[in-house]
């Protein structure tokens, strides 16, 4: 199939300006200021943007796609993600990961959830392991997991800094750092270790203490939830100075938010103010997860859960109420995130990249449409495609 996106106005994330989009089956043919479809012999599918924006896919690289939580008991096991809320968020690739539960929840059904919203029309990858270590793994090891199965493209959500993790010493996180890197080097893909951080006061200490003490690169490790507090995000900023990576999570439940959170727009508006590089920067939505409260003696008191509808929420917030350039807050969720998980037809709008693509209205930066590898899955606002259970 060809298809023509005209008359938009193109952030690949880097402003372009107005230019039409081919598109070959699942890719981008090329980008032209004025493309003359009579010179394309075959049958062309135009889309008219209409003077609104054009911009990639977006790229979560936290989601909980087969549920997570179950910290207030079995009841409060959040539900797995479907298709079109997916698709309701602009995102186009997501990257599914378990939490604090690899009791009830596997790796192999993560694996194969994975596999099924591939098959209903986006991409996905996943990480291996759990909140523990030792970690979670399919064939017998994370190194292996990460070396043989072609979704798997890191370790996480190793914890960190929580009453809710294995309370790993330093040497096993060392270890599984180690084997992150070294299977990812065997690979080609990243190996990230990706590193849920509580609200313990130790934070960050580990990675900072691999970093002294190995030659394993700084990008190896991406710590999430780094603005949980102001401490937590004080220390994400010297860990960016350093040339560290952090995730931001979009999600954050008004009536279940945590003491001193730094909203992921503010923290970027913060960054940007410092002068830091942005491109050490993702956001991600935490979707599916679980967002519990506990009290001062770490009882359980109550249970939010992650939308992945937030990733996109915070990009508006970024440009509505922090003023940030919108191709410059498009990058912490396209090409930041392609560049270091190594996807790389991912996260631009260039020629031979995935025609992953959304159309959003000038005015208000409402996702108007979503195409996913070429397929449009939302015109208008309306879905196209749901899950294969989904009503």
């Amino acid at each position: 199939m060809i298809t023509v996106i005209k008359n938009g106005y193109v952030y690949s994330p880097s402003y372009l300006g107005k230019k039409d989009i081919l598109i070959l089956g699942d890719k981008i043919e090329g980008l032209y200021d004025n493309l003359d479809l009579s010179n394309i012999p075959l049958k062309v599918k135009v889309i008219d943007a209409k003077e609104n924006l054009v911009t990639p896919g977006l790229i979560d690289s936290h989601v909980h796609i087969i549920g997570g939580g179950g910290e207030g008991g079995f009841s409060t096991r959040t539900p797995e993600i479907q298709l079109s809320q997916i698709i309701e968020g602009g995102i186009t690739t997501v990257v599914g990961c378990l939490g604090m539960d690899g009791i009830c929840r596997s790796m192999e059904a993560l694996l194969a959830k994975a596999r099924g919203l591939e098959e209903e029309g986006i991409t996905t990858y996943i990480y291996t392991g759990s909140y523990s270590i030792p970690v979670d793994n399919i064939t017998g090891s994370p190194k292996s997991d990460i070396v043989l199965i072609d979704k798997v493209i890191g370790i996480g959500e190793i914890a960190l800094s929580d009453h809710r993790s294995s309370q790993p010493n330093y040497d096993d996180f060392m270890k599984i750092c180690a084997e992150g890197r070294s299977g990812g080097l065997i690979s080609g893909k990243p190996g990230i270790i990706h590193v849920h951080i509580g609200n313990e006061k130790k934070g960050i200490e580990y990675i900072f203490k691999v970093f002294k003490d190995t030659n394993i690169p700084i990008n190896q490790i991406i710590p999430t939830h780094m603005g949980r507090n102001k401490e937590l995000f004080n220390s994400a900023i010297e860990f960016m100075k350093k040339g560290g990576i952090i995730d931001l999570t979009a999600s954050s439940d008004p009536n279940h938010i945590e003491k001193e959170q730094v909203k992921a727009s503010k923290a970027l508006k913060i960054i940007i103010d410092k002068g830091l590089n942005i491109e050490q920067v993702h956001f991600s939505s935490d979707g599916q997860g679980s967002l519990p409260i506990f009290n001062d003696k770490g009882q359980y008191v109550g249970l939010g859960i992650g939308t992945v509808k937030a990733l996109y929420g915070e990009i508006k917030d970024c440009v509505k109420s922090e003023n940030i350039e919108l191709e410059k807050a498009l990058k912490v969720v396209t090409s930041n995130v392609a560049k270091h998980l190594k996807m790389k037809h991912k996260g631009s709008l260039e020629k031979n990249k995935d025609a992953d693509i959304l159309i959003l209205d000038k005015n208000n930066l409402d996702i108007l449409s979503v195409f996913s590898k070429g397929t449009q899955l939302m015109k208008d606002k309306k879905i196209l495609r749901k899950g294969t259970f989904e009503s």
